[in-house]
């Protein structure tokens, strides 16, 4: 694994990279479909979209909260109608938390209205250009998940 932080640039570019991603980020979170919803909330429903059902304490884990905070977050999000609590099929003890319809079509508008914005911003670029953000795809979505 490369020493990064000893070559200045590389440190340039993982400064850009930073500053890129988080602009970009803001810009993406702009184009939402329910403006009800706290990007924490939309967190968790694509989390759940992703990975499937899950306790608040998986939940919280994979999104890098407190189980308290997680907690709320899920009482939030059932009062909505976008998840529901289950009995957990080994330890009734726990809960499961399942997306419902209704959030799965909701996050389906949300992928293709921030899919087209993104689509526009990317038609702008030459070919070159687009085939380097093409090919660094994989790679910024395997930094996402580390």
């Amino acid at each position: 694994m490369p020493d990064l932080s000893s070559n200045p640039d590389d440190m340039a570019a993982v400064n850009a990279l930073r500053s890129g991603v988080m602009r970009m980020s803001r810009r993406l979170k702009h184009q939402r479909v329910d403006e009800s919803l706290s990007p924490t909330e939309m967190s968790v429903l694509g989390t759940l979209a992703r990975c499937g059902s899950a306790t608040p304490g998986e939940l919280a884990r994979k999104e890098h909260v407190q189980p308290p905070s997680m907690t709320r977050i899920v009482a939030l999000l059932e009062s909505k109608g976008l998840v529901r609590l289950e009995p957990h099929p080994e330890d009734r003890r726990q809960k499961v938390v399942r997306q419902t319809e209704r959030a799965e079509a909701m996050l389906e508008e949300s992928r293709r209205k921030r899919n087209a914005w993104l689509a526009d911003l990317a038609g702008q670029l030459d070919e070159d250009e687009w085939a380097t953000l093409r090919a660094a795809a994989p790679v910024l979505e395997k930094l996402a998940h580390l």
